[in-house]
């Protein structure tokens, strides 16, 4: 592969690691906007009169709380794939490239050692344990 095509597509995985901070910022905020929606409504039905449904609107509420550990598994995954691009990226580098005089012999690797931080793969209810 020639060092052309080797930079180009490092700048190709550069600009999807930038992408992936970016949806990771989008997805910050959008769990802050889901948190403050989620007091608030919690706020009203701690408010209500005691009744069947708003007993249930609360026990909704409760369980709702762990849909946001969708944004903690969707961050660690997120954090995880830009340091494979990043690997990925160096990789082809060291690859493409002749190691200086100095660099000869010196194993350097930028991957993760664990292959996925996150091993849940559903959301249904039990299948998160809280921390």
């Amino acid at each position: 592969m020639s060092v052309s095509a080797v930079a180009d597509l490092q700048d190709s995985l550069l600009v999807a690691m930038n992408d992936l901070k970016r949806l990771e910022g989008l997805l910050d905020h959008a769990t802050g906007n889901l948190l403050d929606r989620f007091n608030k409504a919690m706020q009203v039905a701690d408010g209500l009169p005691d009744s069947t449904e708003a007993q249930l609107i609360r026990e909704a509420l409760h369980l709702a709380v762990t849909e946001l550990q969708f944004h903690d598994m969707a961050s660690q995954l997120l954090v995880h794939t830009g340091k494979v691009l990043k690997g990925c990226a160096y990789t082809l580098a060291e690859q493409a490239m002749e190691p200086e005089e100095d660099e000869i012999g010196v194993v350097v690797t930028h991957m993760p050692q664990n292959p996925n931080p996150v091993t849940q793969s559903e959301m249904d209810a039990g299948s998160i344990e809280l921390f």
